[in-house]
Formats: structure tokens, C-alpha cells, sequence
């Protein structure tokens, strides 16, 4: 094997973990979240910008108004998840980049004055940043239920502004019985890399 991560790494990360359905009645503390965010917020994007944004809905009544936005079919593990995650992109993220990129802070006029630039930005580095995110719930021992089944208009009028776009909810915790389908199928190798 040509991996330097160890095996029951990757099984964690990887090989065994499922997108979950059922959650064990666990709660997913303050301190959880804290850590998986202090890690994954090392992961590469371009100028080093952070346009993801992540809203917990955790009291009743803000998940009572999420689980309304949600598909038919995840209304129920969505209301059932002891955390669930908003994850969004916020679409003036270049208003940081003079901190986040100090070595060329002019970036934030030269490349993201127009909202159009930005929002596609945005769109790309926050959903490279949420796979970082699902990776950094795996790590912490828990299992993420990814979603883009729901209204986003709806969440994004709900919990978010006109400056934040909704790309997902997550739903949070240790898995429970049975947590998740069987795994399907994956392409091969050479059914996806192509060299030139």
C-alpha cells in the first residue's frame, strides 16, 4: 500500500463509514464541534479564503422550522439527529481575504469586487471545505448524514441572508441501528483517472 495514513485511519475515514440514518441518543457537544472545526479548517482553498459557514440548529423550535424545509424522505432522521448543521457559503468571504491572505491583500478588489466572481467562488471553496467538514466528523468518531434534499430557498429565508447561500444539512452524531445502508457500488480506477 502506498498510503502513509494507517489502516484503521482510512477504514475510519473512508472504507467504513457510511452516510448515517439513525443516530444512537447521544448528544454532540460544544467541545466536538469545536475540535472537528480546528482541524478541518486547515484544508486547501484558493487565496486561502473560508466561505463556509456552519449554523447548528440545535434548540426544538429552530429544528421544528428546518425539519419543515426538509425532503419527505429525511424529515424524520433530520428530526430525530442529536446535532444538525446548516452548511452554507457566505458570499462576501472576501471581506477577510486581507487577513487571511496577508502576502497579496489587494486580492480581495483585484479578483472578488464583482458579486458574480464571489458567489461562484464561494459556491466552489465552501463545498470543498464541507467535504473537509463530513471528514472531520468521521474523524471525531461520529457519522455524518450529508442532504441536499430540502428547500433551499426556504432554509436560506428561514436561518440565512440574502449574502449566504445553503449548500447542505448535515445531520450529526454517533451512528445508531441500523445507521446506514450497505455500501454501493464505487467506479474503478480506471474508469475515472485518465492520463495524458
Amino acid at each position: 500500500m502506498s498510503l502513509v495514513l494507517d489502516a484503521a485511519a482510512q477504514d475510519l475515514l473512508f472504507r467504513e463509514a457510511r452516510t448515517a440514518n439513525s443516530f444512537a441518543d447521544e448528544p454532540v457537544t460544544e467541545e466536538q464541534v469545536q475540535a472537528i472545526y480546528d482541524l478541518v479548517k486547515y484544508g486547501p482553498t484558493a487565496f486561502n479564503q473560508t466561505p463556509l459557514r456552519i449554523t447548528l440548529v440545535r434548540s426544538a423550535e429552530a429544528r421544528e422550522r428546518l425539519v419543515k424545509h426538509m425532503a419527505e424522505g429525511n424529515q424524520a432522521k433530520t428530526a430525530a439527529a442529536p446535532l444538525v448543521a446548516i452548511l452554507s457559503a457566505d458570499n462576501e468571504f472576501h471581506e477577510e481575504l486581507p487577513q487571511l491572505f496577508p502576502h497579496f491583500p489587494q486580492a480581495k478588489d483585484a479578483f472578488f469586487s464583482e458579486r458574480p466572481v464571489r458567489e461562484q467562488s464561494a459556491l466552489v471553496n465552501a463545498s470543498l471545505q464541507a467535504g473537509y467538514f463530513i471528514l472531520g466528523v468521521r474523524a471525531a468518531g461520529l457519522a455524518a448524514g450529508p442532504m441536499t434534499g430540502l428547500d433551499f430557498a426556504g432554509v436560506q429565508k428561514e436561518f440565512l441572508d440574502a449574502d449566504h447561500t445553503p449548500l447542505m444539512v448535515v445531520n450529526i452524531g454517533k451512528p445508531g441501528e441500523p445507521a446506514a445502508f450497505g455500501r454501493s457500488p464505487r467506479l474503478e480506477f480506471d474508469q475515472v483517472v485518465t492520463t495524458v
